[in-house]
């Protein structure tokens, strides 16, 4: 498995042109220059920039040239104060992995697919000429198991089209179960060399997202200590999470989470990149601001570890606000310490 230098220790822009109020106001406000002065001063080397197509592409898929200029804005910023990016399409027409977007109809429309074709050649176009500094996410967090080969497809022949412009730019794939590193393993092989896997962990669930009030039956006072035995987490799981998979069933359940645990959950994705002598990224993970801080620092240390004895690039979910800011007073008394971590 490759090392994806440069891209190593990131942080997630998340709120800002994605998941947001798409206005300009909130595109002016939300992040500016000195946010990647603070996020290069932490010690991070790259940012991941999620792009909902709302800012640049209308829904006749016209593209708007005024939100061009806030990708170009971070590429440059990054670029000034020495870190690299990842740009992700965080929502195309017709598919997001949130049901609250009201998109659907992606993997079954031609128009669509087409739309999501244009758009990445218009990047491609725009921005292949920082590819030292820059790589392309093709899309964020594909949902269920029923799409797993029409996205295969999709996803082959966008890279073939980025390819006509952009020969070497390096582009990251995930696959379904939004981007579970569980399917990963489930991805065609790679296109050419520059194709990187990709995952997203926030396992297990039910601590990272305790509380969490956009899942439908989970308890929104529920909270627990990360050191909970694995008997206490499926319980946990069943009573507040539609979740496919447990991830617990090779857990000793009168036992506690540790780096067994992650090493277990990633050993057949890594087994994949290293087949292929690919690099994996882990696009996001984090703790919601809902955990007690000195419990979400007990998870960050112990998949941190296991992140840095496989050289799994990763970048964290996210800078600011969206219920898991870095930035936030809730992490205060535990940032240094995940900062030594990234």
């Amino acid at each position: 498995m490759t090392d994806l230098n440069g891209f190593y220790h990131g942080i997630n822009l998340g709120g800002w042109l994605s998941q947001c109020n798409h206005t300009k106001q909130h595109y002016d406000t939300f992040i500016c220059e000195n946010d990647f002065k603070i996020i290069k001063d932490w010690g991070f080397d790259h940012v991941r920039i999620p792009v909902d197509y709302n800012p640049v592409q209308d829904k006749d898929g016209n593209f708007i040239e005024s939100g061009f200029v806030y990708i170009q804005n971070a590429i440059d910023w990054a670029k000034k104060y020495g870190l690299n990016a990842i740009l992700d399409l965080h929502k195309t027409q017709g598919f997001s992995f949130d049901d609250g977007e009201n998109e659907s109809g992606f993997f079954e429309s031609e128009k669509y697919q087409s739309r999501f074709y244009e758009l990445w050649e218009e990047f491609a176009r725009r921005y292949s000429k920082y590819e030292t500094m820059l790589c392309f996410e093709l899309l964020n967090e594909v949902t269920s198991e029923k799409y797993c080969k029409v996205w295969n497809k999709i996803a082959n022949n966008c890279i073939e089209k980025i390819r006509k412009i952009s020969p070497s730019i390096r582009i990251l794939i995930g696959s379904y179960m939004n981007n579970s590193v569980k399917t990963v393993k489930y991805l065609d092989p790679p296109h050419d060399s520059n194709i990187i896997f990709n995952f997203h962990c926030y396992e297990p669930l039910i601590f990272t997202h305790q509380g969490a009030p956009w899942i439908p039956k989970m308890d929104h006072n529920f909270r627990m200590p990360f050191n909970s035995k694995f008997s206490d987490y499926k319980k946990f799981t069943q009573q507040n999470i539609n979740q496919e998979g447990d991830n617990f069933s090779r857990c000793n359940l009168n036992e506690t989470p540790d780096e067994n645990y992650f090493e277990n959950l990633f050993s057949e994705a890594i087994s994949f990149a290293e087949k292929y002598d690919t690099s994996l990224y882990c696009g996001e993970f984090g703790v919601i601001d809902r955990a007690a801080p000195e419990e979400a620092l007990k998870w960050h240390k112990t998949i941190n570890a296991v992140f840095e004895k496989h050289h799994i690039a990763r970048a964290l979910w996210s800078y600011k606000k969206m219920d898991f800011g870095l930035a936030d007073e809730w992490c205060r008394s535990i940032r240094d310490e995940i900062l030594k971590l990234k």
